[in-house]
């Protein structure tokens, strides 16, 4: 976590946000049923494709949590913020007693909605500064002159840096005093765990691990590596359908990544042994010996990166899949960790990683055997 100058508040990737958010929001609920005070609007900055977005959507799924959207850039009228009016007649026989009324819009929740829930307005500054001025009592308030957000619902912006990078109306001292603000920052090791947990492509998660640095942030983002990812895991043979691949990694990233993933497909790296080879113990032998492939670089080095891409994949599968690990798997796993392919430094790691997951993941790292082996390097 950091502190910039040029950012929003604190500098946080998705898991450190995702936590502190959830903080708020608890404590906002509290707060709210005890003393009837709404909370302060919280708003998130960071570039396109970062995963702004998706975080809130998934926050308010996983916590079962209502959810409504709006993108304030859409809007051309203030009627589209505060509703269009209406004649109401309460009595049709007497003259003279028709009053106007605002329905509100149909983004806003309903006045018996009530919460949990999060309202989150998307690409707050890319509204014009009309909607923008607009936007300021219901961020003050939770109400418009027409309608009140019902109770137990919070505020959530999110925004692009007004750096010059990107096509947005600034916004005023009085309108960012009014929220708490985070800037939700890129975190190479952050995304792939979340990559791995929401079921994208292992090759492509794979090939992340060995090319971190190919995550530009321009055209290729988070957001369009999960577009591709998504498109290329019914595949079963990325060589065969190579023609079919290289069209879907242009249409979705960058000239020069699209280019190091094909290469990276034709190359054996794309054979790389899978966490599930590792942990069963019918398919570890002929894994183990594959592993001894792999390792042999030219004039004797070994191949750290596959090596490394390898170990990386299998953390992250125990993370996800630590329950299900039992003791036919701690003994390949173990075989594994003191493989004599792995150099010491990548095996000290290693072992950190897993002793880290604790459960019986931890328990197998315990192993006298295991131990010495990890303890030979130092």
């Amino acid at each position: 976590m950091g502190i910039s100058t040029e950012a929003y508040g604190a500098e946080l990737d998705a898991f450190t946000l995702d936590r502190i958010l959830a903080h708020i929001f608890r404590t906002n609920l509290a707060s709210e049923s005890n003393t009837g005070q709404r909370p302060t609007p919280i708003c998130i900055w960071g570039s396109h494709g970062i995963g702004k977005t998706s975080l809130i959507k998934d926050l308010a799924h996983r916590n079962g949590w209502k959810f409504r959207y709006c993108s304030p850039a859409q809007f051309e009228e203030m009627g589209d913020l505060h509703g269009l009016p209406v004649t109401h007649d309460p009595d049709p026989t007497v003259h003279g007693d028709e009053t106007t009324i605002y329905l509100p819009p149909d983004w806003v929740p309903k006045a018996d909605d009530t919460g949990p829930g999060i309202l989150l307005l998307d690409d707050i500054n890319r509204a014009d500064d009309r909607i923008l001025r607009g936007l300021m009592q219901l961020l003050q308030e939770f109400e418009m002159f027409s309608w009140t957000l019902p109770s137990k619902w919070q505020i959530v912006c999110t925004g692009n840096p007004d750096s010059g990078d990107y096509s947005v109306t600034t916004m005023d001292e009085a309108m960012l005093t009014r929220m708490l603000h985070f800037t939700m920052v890129y975190n190479h090791k952050a995304w792939l765990a979340w990559a791995n947990d929401h079921g994208l492509d292992q090759r492509g998660i794979a090939f992340l691990m060995t090319y971190p640095e190919t995550v530009s942030g321009h055209r290729t983002t988070p957001r369009s590596l999960e577009q591709f990812l998504k498109q290329i895991i019914g595949i079963a043979d990325l060589r065969k359908e190579l023609e079919l691949v290289s069209a879907l990694a242009h249409s979705a990233l960058d000239q020069a990544t699209a280019t190091a993933f094909i290469a990276f497909v034709n190359d054996e790296l794309s054979e790389l042994i899978n966490p599930e080879d590792v942990l069963d113990p019918a398919r570890w032998p002929e894994a183990s010996q594959r592993l001894v492939v792999l390792a042999r670089g030219a004039e004797q080095t070994k191949r750290v990166d596959r090596l490394s891409t390898i170990c990386n994949r299998l953390v992250l599968h125990l993370k996800r899949n630590a329950q299900q690990f039992d003791d036919r798997s701690s003994d390949c796993l173990c075989e594994f960790v003191m493989h004599s392919s792995l150099p010491g430094d990548l095996r000290f790691s290693l072992h950190r990683e897993l002793a880290l997951i604790g459960g019986r993941v931890a328990i197998a790292m315990r192993r006298e055997d295991v131990a010495k082996a990890v303890t030979a390097v130092l």
